[in-house]
């Protein structure tokens, strides 16, 4: 998660419909792993890694964040949850990369590096904000250098050594909502234009939005793993070769 989003919904990040469903989905995706580890890498506040914590039954999670104050622990339901600013080794069995490959200059050096220090056979699970063409004030205001097609994040994973089990998009049911509210911008850089300003479009919505907006999301989580055709997310589920 990113911290300029944590500093936006503050304690209601749990009941956000985003992020709500973001997690059913990673779970989804992940059925049948359990994990003893986790490393959440570019954790912002460790919202993942907690809800590993949480129900999904690990023991111990490192959330790395190079944007960390300091180095400190937490204990979340009596298991300990770490946060660091770098690691040099890792027994983690599980890697987390949620929306970070598309803050860095060089992508398959993140994702080699962290890999290089993991278990070989520990699972990996990347997630990137879907389609270059949607690009829009809010990829400006998060620092974002680029957006992916499946296809270019499977390539991004095989290049740092990772083996990909699937990959697929997310968020189709909200994905015609986005391109209406997007469609502006989208037109005036077809056209040339410049640059969107940076705007944030993460915000706090009343229990009724969050109720609605979630039922949609989670309306598509059967069929999820399969849909290659478009989303506002890919996610991919691979593991360190």
């Amino acid at each position: 998660m990113d911290l300029r989003e944590q500093d936006i919904l503050g304690e209601a990040i749990g009941a956000h419909w985003y992020y709500r469903s973001k997690s059913r989905a990673m779970f989804r995706l992940l059925e049948g792993v359990a994990p003893r580890s986790v490393l959440d890498i570019g954790a912002g506040s460790g919202f993942f890694a907690r809800e590993w914590l949480l129900r999904g039954g690990a023991e111990r999670a490192t959330c790395v964040d190079p944007h960390y104050p300091a180095d400190r622990d937490e204990s979340v339901a009596g298991r300990p949850l770490l946060f660091r600013r770098a690691v040099a080794a890792t027994d983690a069995d599980l890697l987390l990369l949620m929306d970070v490959l598309e803050h860095v200059e060089d992508d398959v050096a993140l994702l080699r590096d962290h890999a290089r220090i993991a278990p070989r056979g520990a699972t990996v699970l990347l997630t990137a904000p879907a389609f270059g063409w949607l690009w829009s004030g809010h990829d400006v205001f998060l620092g974002h250098r680029r957006r992916y097609s499946v296809a270019r994040l499977e390539a991004t994973a095989r290049a740092a050594g990772i083996v990909v089990d699937r990959a697929c998009y997310f968020f189709a049911a909200v994905f015609p909502l986005a391109v209406a509210q997007r469609l502006p911008a989208i037109l005036r850089r077809g056209a040339g234009g410049p640059d969107p300003a940076p705007q944030c479009d993460m915000r706090r919505h009343g229990a009724l939005a969050d109720r609605v907006l979630g039922a949609f999301c989670a309306a598509e989580l059967p069929v999820f793993p399969a849909n290659r055709l478009f989303g506002l997310s890919v996610f991919l589920r691979g593991r360190v070769g």
